[in-house]
């Protein structure tokens, strides 16, 4: 009866590898369906013309203003981290409407970020002010807003509800993205 148990378990174990094997690549196989064919034509002109796009000059955005630039309506792509607003559209294959990352695109990516969610419900419909993240999420929240800084231009900060915009100069425009805050 011991080797009949045995043969059993190792065609079980066979069984339960050949099962995950084929789960595996039936997630790759998605994955390739879902991104691998969304650089053909259309993304191809949607990069040329994010990168037709002049610099944007600074400004402040309020979350409304900011969901203009998801990258549908407007072909430049903003998001926020940190209270900071970015031009991420040389990332379109990301942060595009198509991307991974499309669900940050014209808002505020901070609570998405510091809990590693992309679901909607990651995001608020007002002002969030973070102040229910705990030190260790509010450290990624820094992290990510550092690392934003150093790969996409700074454009400016989001508003709080009755905060006013600053009056940027063109001198302050054209200063290094990182120099700022």
């Amino acid at each position: 009866g011991g080797r009949a148990g045995g043969a059993a378990v190792a065609s079980g174990e066979m069984l339960l590898g050949v099962g995950l094997l084929a789960l595996a690549l039936l997630a790759a196989y998605r994955l390739y369906l879902r991104w691998g064919t969304r650089n053909g034509p259309g993304g191809a002109a949607r990069q040329g013309e994010a990168a037709a796009l002049p610099r944007m000059k600074r400004r402040d955005f309020s979350l409304e203003q900011l969901r203009e630039f998801d990258g549908a309506r407007n072909p430049r792509i903003l998001l926020a981290v940190n209270g900071k607003v970015f031009d991420v559209t040389k990332g379109s294959k990301f942060y595009g409407p198509e991307g991974p990352y499309g669900i940050f695109a014209g808002r505020d990516a901070s609570r998405g970020l510091a809990t590693f969610c992309l679901d909607k419900d990651a995001l608020r419909d007002e002002y969030d002010d973070l102040s229910d993240l705990n030190a260790v999420q509010m450290e990624s929240v820094r992290e990510w807003e550092m690392q934003f800084k150093e790969k996409y231009d700074y454009v400016g900060r989001l508003l709080k509800p009755g905060e006013e915009p600053s009056e940027y100069t063109d001198e302050e425009d054209t200063k290094d993205h990182t120099k700022q805050e």
